[in-house]
């Protein structure tokens, strides 16, 4: 049985995974953190996510309960995500990232600790995501330069990144895929005389509204057709389900940073 310790407990996430973790057969749900001064603190973790008592009191910090799991899996924030990997580096235990706005220095962190424990991160965990990336990238390479390349996301009215994470990876597989740099080409967002669409830009629209789980459409526009490749997710029930498939991959790995992709072996 492999232990798994969640954060941000309390969170439409966080209860989410702790529902997915009662439900599977192979984990067991060892640890439950929050941000100090939560008022979740110290309940019981499966009552906040509405499955029972699981015998698992929320806590503040993960140090406090770094011997009761093997595995973090963390969907929170920048800042509080990377205290984890701190933690998990020192006392060696293996991490599962669903967080998404990391800074250049923040992901060296990530780097760096991979180079001593196992870290799967990922901008999605969604199996049916991690598809449409390779038909993502299948398309890019059939149509190459012919067609302009729109990246159109839309997300619930909380989420504070913006594009997501997972429609920065897609722009990430394009340009990979037509040898160019995202860096170089990525328009985010276009407002007043914009002059003509430079073939070559990658563009991005991020959309905030209500309570839609994540949609990501990639546009491939060309002259007399237009191809679009969507995923619409309806439940964040996906996103867990692929990251407790992510713990269990990384239960004999060492260290080194892996993605979904991996998991997956496509």
């Amino acid at each position: 049985m492999i232990r798994v310790a969640i954060a941000g407990a309390a969170g439409r996430m966080g209860r989410t995974l702790i529902q997915a973790v009662a439900e599977d057969g192979a984990l067991q749900l060892g640890a439950a953190i929050e941000q100090p001064g939560a008022p979740s603190v110290g309940a019981d973790a499966g009552e906040v996510a509405g499955v029972g008592a699981l015998g698992v009191p929320i806590a503040d910090s993960v140090a406090d309960v770094i011997d009761d799991f093997e595995t973090l899996i963390n969907f929170t924030v920048p800042s509080a995500t990377l205290a984890a990997v701190d933690a998990c580096h020192d006392a060696g235990r293996g991490l599962v990232i669903g967080t998404t706005g990391f800074d250049a220095a923040g992901l060296a962190r990530i780097r760096a600790a991979a180079e001593a424990v196992p870290i799967l991160m990922a901008p999605n965990m969604s199996i049916g995501v991690n598809l449409m990336f390779r038909l993502v990238e299948q398309a890019a390479r059939a149509l190459g330069d012919e067609v302009d390349i729109e990246v159109v996301e839309a997300h619930h009215r909380h989420k504070i990144d913006a594009p997501s994470g997972t429609a920065v990876r897609l722009g990430e597989v394009i340009a990979g895929a037509l040898g160019r740099s995202l860096e170089e080409d990525a328009v985010y967002g276009r407002q007043g005389e914009t002059g003509v669409r430079d073939r070559r830009s990658i563009g991005f629209s991020a959309l905030r509204g209500g309570d839609i789980v994540g949609d990501h459409t990639v546009m491939f526009a060309g002259g007399g057709e237009r191809l679009e490749i969507t995923h619409r997710a309806a439940s964040r029930m996906n996103f867990a389900l692929g990251a407790l498939r992510a713990a269990k991959f990384l239960a004999d790995k060492g260290h080194g940073l892996f993605d979904m992709q991996d998991v997956l072996a496509f």
